[in-house]
């Protein structure tokens, strides 16, 4: 099963998306679902994000990194960036 975490980084501070980590994001939400398949995983991300304030109102310089973990994984790991994942980048 996987699990959405998503990540708001301002490209002041991390002008490679690839950078960006729940360390140096802006704002970090989980999804509140799991789901089999990463496509779908993505899918919600983006949709769950875009249904927010914070993602609504997203400044200039800001962009969307969706990783899709594990949940095992993403439980265990203090550093989510560097767990094994699939990701996805929006903007």
């Amino acid at each position: 099963m996987l699990t959405a975490m998503i990540l708001v980084c301002s490209l002041a501070t991390t002008p490679n998306i690839g950078d960006c980590n729940r360390n140096n994001a802006v704002d970090v939400m989980w999804v509140p679902e799991a789901f089999n398949n990463p496509i779908t995983c993505y899918l919600h991300g983006q949709a769950y994000i875009a249904g927010t304030s914070i993602g609504r109102s997203l400044a200039a310089n800001e962009h969307v990194r969706v990783l899709c973990l594990h949940r095992k994984r993403a439980a265990l790991s203090a550093d989510h960036a560097v767990a094994e994942r699939s990701e996805s980048t929006m903007r």
